[in-house]
């Protein structure tokens, strides 16, 4: 994901991705992603989770 790629709860900058049966992609920032992380496993066919990105050092 890029820096391009907001969450579609609150516009911040995504971080999990979450691909539905039909191919329909939700975005969550790591807030809103870490909140509804288990659910969206249990439904999605992929689920790609960046997060560990917000502790890299630069």
């Amino acid at each position: 994901m890029t820096a391009a790629d907001r969450c579609d709860r609150c516009g911040a900058q995504a971080f999990i991705k979450a691909v539905m049966s039909g191919g329909l992609e939700l975005r969550f920032c790591g807030h809103h992603g870490r909140e509804h992380l288990d659910k969206l496993k249990e439904v999605a066919v992929e689920v790609i989770d960046e997060t560990p990105r917000l502790s890299e050092e630069v």
